[in-house]
């Protein structure tokens, strides 16, 4: 009897791993609306549709396409339509929230401002955006109630100030933080200003670098105090000594903050000045061919780096696009507290850089044009931006200092600001910002001056950053007082505006995420008790020289939940709602 045939291996195939939209990989199919939209045109070409159909049409004429994708490369987002509250921000679709008018982004990338670039500046806030104009935490000016029809002009003002708004935002190599002291600091290491300028004249408008999978973030420093965030951003260079070949810079990569907050990695090279435009280069080709692109909330270069390591990601830039080893050396010693040049500093050269600070970023046209007018009035070179929503003066002489001091703080800019104003910082929030939950300008300006009257004598830098939604613009996670916007209830059950708290971040010697206490939430009208109550439970408990953030860690949590009693304050249940 014949044996039974053995029955033939039943066939199998190897499932292939999910891709997760990585273009180096063979993944290049569009796998999102905003991968599809970006195949279908180039951003960049929206600038001419935007001259020669929609300037001339008006708004109605505009493709959905470009009004809520491509627009962003040309530095123009649709702006919050008035009368949609918070609880909208998440139920409505976005075009249901859009006006018909437009938030334009200018970028400054670091560079000096002249005064009759400020005055530029000011005339398009004053005769274009209903007299607007916001500093932002990126250095930009931020203008609002912007019409179509009148952006090509707007256009050339700016390119005649030698500015633009070009890849301001959208998935593209964004504005620049440079340091606003750079080439004057009697401190600094280096001077990284050519290699900014550089890197913007090789890359900005370069289609092979307009379609990143999301945002990609720029900082670059040679000032020891680390004046531009580089925890937080894409890619970094920080100023560096060599024991043999001298300064240079570090590269940090892969911070980010939002939903998923990542400090940068510090790879530990030496990169001299004239090669970081090409280093750029290889950061920002790795992010467009092996970012994810699959999923919008993983597509920043952070997640790229958590799951592939410095080291590999250090191989792969050397061996697949430097085609060469960089330069190892341990990085630079961090500064206890991030440099923001607020007062008044000596250069190197003999005359004064001069720090001012608006309330919260919030200035105007019409202070612009007055900024540019005391500049041209007193001799100083020009203005730079900073990375903290304040602006730096620099070259004044020394007997057109106080003089200097006195005019800017007439026109609303502080050069001797309390601690509450140096250091609080707000995003847009609900007046403008689709995705914003409560109002953060207007809240911080009432909030810094509740605080000047309460803590008048703050002898230690308390930051205070204000957000209106979770994506923390205004850096939330690394602040002291990190205020993330929501919807909270009050004593009566019901919805109000108010804020997640995170304690205690920082970035410098000491990069931290904030803390979070469980099922702690402070409404907007009690935030000013709120705050108060910790911070005089710090005053009266901290060691010497302790830090707010420092002091957070070991603190009793009631007094993080601001329950210790504050003479003058009425802070009860009311004011924090536990959810």
């Amino acid at each position: 009897m014949n044996s039974p045939a053995t029955p033939a291996p039943r066939a199998t195939t190897a499932r292939r791993k999910r891709g997760e939209g990585q273009w180096a990989l063979g993944y290049t199919e569009p796998l999102n609306k905003n991968e599809q939209s970006k195949k279908d045109d180039n951003p960049l070409n929206v600038r001419a549709r935007i001259i020669n159909i929609y300037s001339k049409r008006g708004f109605d004429s505009i493709d959905p396409a470009d009004l809520r994708g491509r627009f962003r490369w040309m530095g123009l987002y649709t702006q919050r339509a008035p009368g949609f509250d918070g609880g909208k921000t998440a139920t409505l679709e976005e075009e249901e929230l859009d006006d018909r008018y437009f938030m334009m982004r200018v970028r400054s990338d670091g560079a000096l401002l002249s005064a009759d670039a400020l005055r530029a500046l000011g005339r398009v806030g004053t005769e274009f955006a209903r007299d607007t104009a916001d500093i932002t935490d990126r250095e930009n000016i931020q203008y609002h109630w912007i019409r179509v029809e009148d952006v090509p002009t707007i256009w050339e003002i700016l390119d005649e100030a030698g500015l633009d708004t070009l890849e301001a935002c959208g998935d593209s190599p964004r504005p620049f933080l440079g340091s606003p002291v750079a080439g004057v600091s009697e401190d600094e290491i280096i001077d990284g200003t050519s290699a900014l300028e550089e890197i913007k004249r090789r890359y900005i408008g370069d289609p092979a670098f307009s379609n990143f999978p999301r945002k990609f973030k720029t900082a670059l420093t040679g000032h020891p105090g680390h004046d531009v965030s580089p925890e937080t951003n894409d890619v970094s260079f920080v100023g560096t000594v060599h024991p043999k070949h001298g300064p240079g810079f570090d590269l940090w990569v892969g911070g980010g903050l939002s939903t998923n907050p990542m400090l940068a990695h510090k790879l530990g090279v030496w990169i001299p000045l004239d090669e970081v435009p090409d280093v750029w280069e290889g950061v920002a080709s790795i992010f467009r061919d092996y970012g994810y692109r699959r999923l919008r909330s993983k597509a920043r270069l952070k997640f790229l780096l958590a799951d592939w390591g410095k080291e590999k990601f250090r191989e792969v830039l050397e061996t697949e696009y430097l085609k060469r080893e960089l330069v190892s050396t341990p990085s630079p010693e961090v500064p206890v507290r991030p440099a923001d040049h607020i007062g008044v500093h000596r250069q190197k050269d003999g005359k004064y850089y001069v720090g001012l600070a608006p309330v919260v970023g919030r200035v105007s046209g019409t202070i612009l044009t007055a900024l540019g007018d005391l500049v041209e009035e007193h001799g100083a070179a020009g203005a730079r931006l900073t990375a903290y929503q304040k602006v730096v003066v620099l070259g004044v002489d020394a007997d057109q200092v106080e003089a200097f001091l006195d005019a800017a703080a007439a026109i609303g800019l502080d050069g001797r600001p309390s601690n509450w104003r140096q250091n609080t910082m707000a995003c847009t929030g609900i007046e403008f910002c689709k995705l914003a939950i409560v109002d953060t300008k207007d809240r911080g300006r009432d909030l810094i001056a509740s605080l000047e009257q309460r803590v008048p004598d703050l002898d230690v830098p308390i930051t205070v950053n204000i957000n209106g939604c979770p994506n923390a613009c205004a850096r939330t996670q690394v602040a002291d007082f990190g205020l993330k916007g929501q919807l909270v209830l009050d004593e009566n059950g019901e919805q109000v505006e108010g804020f997640q708290v995170h304690l205690g971040g920082a970035t410098g010697l000491h990069a931290n995420f904030g803390r979070k206490l469980r099922a702690h939430k402070v409404t907007s009208a009690g935030l000013d008790d709120y705050i108060t109550a910790v911070v005089t439970a710090y005053l009266d408990e901290r060691e010497p020289d302790e830090s707010f953030a420092t002091w957070v860690v070991r603190a009793d949590e009631a007094h993080l939940r601001g329950e210790t009693p504050v003479a003058g304050a009425e802070t009860s249940e009311k004011e924090v709602a536990r959810v």
